[in-house]
C-alpha cells in the first residue's frame, strides 16, 4: 500500500518525537541562549520532520530524495548542537541520549527510504 500522507510515515513520526524532545531539552537552557544556542536547536529540530512532510507532500521520488537529505542535514545539525551544549556544560550525556539515539533511528530510516527511492527512481 502507497503512503498517501506524510503523517503515515514512520520517519515522520520519529522526527517529530525528536522536535519535541529538542523542545524539551531548550527548557534547560540558560536564558542567555534564548536567542542562540536554543534558537539553532529549536531550527534545526522543525526542520527535520518539515522537510520530510514537504518532500513527500510534492509527489516526486527525485523531490522527496532531496528534501530527504536536506532532513538529513538538518539531524546532524541538531546532533552537533547537542553534544556542544554537553561539551559547555547546559546539558550532560543523560540528558540528551535519548534525544541523539533518536537521531540516529531517524537518521537510518532516511537513509534506508533514500536508498529504496533511489532504486525505484
Amino acid at each position: 500500500m502507497a503512503v498517501r500522507n506524510y503523517k503515515e510515515l514512520i520517519v515522520w513520526q520519529k522526527a517529530m518525537e525528536v522536535a519535541e524532545q529538542a523542545y524539551r531539552l531548550v527548557k534547560l537552557l540558560p536564558k542567555e541562549e534564548t536567542y542562540a544556542l536554543s534558537d539553532q536547536i529549536r531550527r534545526s529540530a522543525i526542520s527535520i520532520p518539515s522537510n520530510i512532510a514537504e518532500g513527500q507532500a510534492r509527489n516526486s521520488s527525485k523531490e522527496f530524495m532531496k528534501f530527504l537529505s536536506i532532513a538529513k542535514g538538518s539531524a546532524a545539525e541538531l546532533e552537533t548542537q547537542l553534544l556542544l551544549a554537553v561539551r559547555i556544560g547546559y546539558f550532560t550525556e543523560s540528558d540528551i541520549t535519548p534525544t541523539i539515539d533518536l537521531i540516529v533511528e531517524v537518521t537510518k530510516i532516511i537513509n534506508t527510504l533514500h536508498s529504496k527511492l533511489t532504486t525505484t527512481h
